[in-house]
């Protein structure tokens, strides 16, 4: 659930970069981190795991509007990826309005892909959720690699293997290099921000409906 500042009139939307171990996710973050001026970015915080990290900062972005008046920060996190470290995703995963799913193209990481997302849905289980209702984008990471003739997964298996039912948008990117980062960063910006003004008017109609105020 979004946070709310009224004191700085802000509202945070909490979007998660989740996927398997070495997807690419950190990589996204430090992308997006790196080319955003600093004036519209927070401090980036690591903690570090063995093996892996946890990613986090903000962004004030400029496009994205108001809702009822309220400035928008988007706060961006990381998930470590490995099996072991499930109770920090799921840790992560609290108060999580939009998630963006970091697949790996590489065919050997095939079924870590869908155990990662099996994990996922098990996880927002826990806190109430379903990956049908929350702002859900997809990016299809290392697509570069099939130039150096690294066996990759066709587009076709990734959406079968992960966004059959769910049918959620995607993108193809080569994170390292940036290409689909911003886009998918977008369009997961769009949706969770439509998602939670939806969620903040109906709170609003409920309190005032019970007397109360928000």
């Amino acid at each position: 659930m979004a946070l709310i500042d009224l004191h700085k009139r802000e509202i945070h939307c909490k979007i998660v970069y989740y996927g398997p171990g070495r997807c690419g996710k950190t990589t996204n973050l430090f992308y997006i981190y790196n080319a955003v001026a600093e004036k519209y970015r927070g401090k980036l915080l690591t903690i570090e795991t063995k093996g892996d990290r946890t990613l986090f900062f903000d962004l004030l972005p400029i496009n994205l509007g108001k809702i009822h008046g309220l400035d928008i920060r988007i706060q961006l996190y990381t998930v470590p990826g490995q099996a072991h470290y499930r109770a920090t995703r799921k840790l992560v995963l609290k108060g999580v309005d939009g998630i963006v799913f970091v697949a790996d193209s590489l065919r050997k990481r095939r079924e870590k892909n869908i155990e990662s997302l099996l994990d996922l849905r098990n996880n927002l289980k826990e806190y109430g959720l379903t990956l049908e209702e929350i702002p859900l984008v997809f990016q299809y990471n290392k697509r570069d690699l099939v130039s150096v003739n690294i066996p990759l997964l066709t587009i076709e298996e990734l959406e079968n293997d992960l966004n059959k039912e769910l049918k959620a948008p995607y993108f193809e990117a080569a994170a390292v290099k940036g290409v689909g980062v911003f886009e998918t960063l977008r369009e997961i910006s769009k949706r969770t921000v439509k998602y939670v003004a939806n969620k903040y008017i109906f709170a609003k109609k409920t309190a005032k409906a019970q007397g109360g105020i928000l």
